[in-house]
């Protein structure tokens, strides 16, 4: 892998990971810490809640490996799939998309994490709808900067 795609992974899902724990907690009017904490229950379920900094930390650690995994998978299509990098922005959007559905529909149900999934609540999906499609817009802003497409 060429050294500006892992740019590219690192800063698209280190950023965008971090503005999602921003985002939850302002969609969901809770705490940066209980954010972390819920993260972690995908893992440690109810248990997260109880183990203080320790859980938040773990929450951290899977927020930015989560987003890492993310990143890395946009950049490795848009290596073959130009059209992802030409059109970035609509690439994101459609990612972010992606994203949602993926998170919401497969991760957080087979997970540990002991909520019911509030995505299908309309207002609560639509705020964290948008959410994802920022996420998906900073991971193809990223990857549209560190690869090179033959226009």
């Amino acid at each position: 892998m060429r050294n500006y795609a892992l740019t590219a992974i690192l800063l698209g899902g280190f950023i965008a990971g971090t503005i999602d724990i921003f985002a939850a907690s302002l969609i969901n009017h809770i705490n940066l810490v209980v954010i972390l904490h819920s993260i972690a229950s995908g893992l440690l379920g109810k248990n997260s809640f109880y183990d203080g900094w320790t859980s938040a930390a773990i929450g951290l650690v899977l927020q930015w490996a989560m987003a890492l995994v993310i990143a890395a998978l946009y950049v490795f299509a848009s290596r073959s799939i130009p059209a992802l990098i030409r059109h970035w922005i609509w690439g994101g959007l459609a990612y972010g998309v992606g994203i949602y559905f993926v998170m919401n529909f497969v991760v957080v149900p087979l997970s540990a994490a002991p909520f019911k999934n509030h995505s299908l609540m309309l207002a609560k999906g639509a705020e964290d709808m948008l959410a994802m499609l920022l996420f998906g817009l900073i991971v193809a802003f990223f990857a549209r900067r560190a690869i090179k497409v033959p226009q």
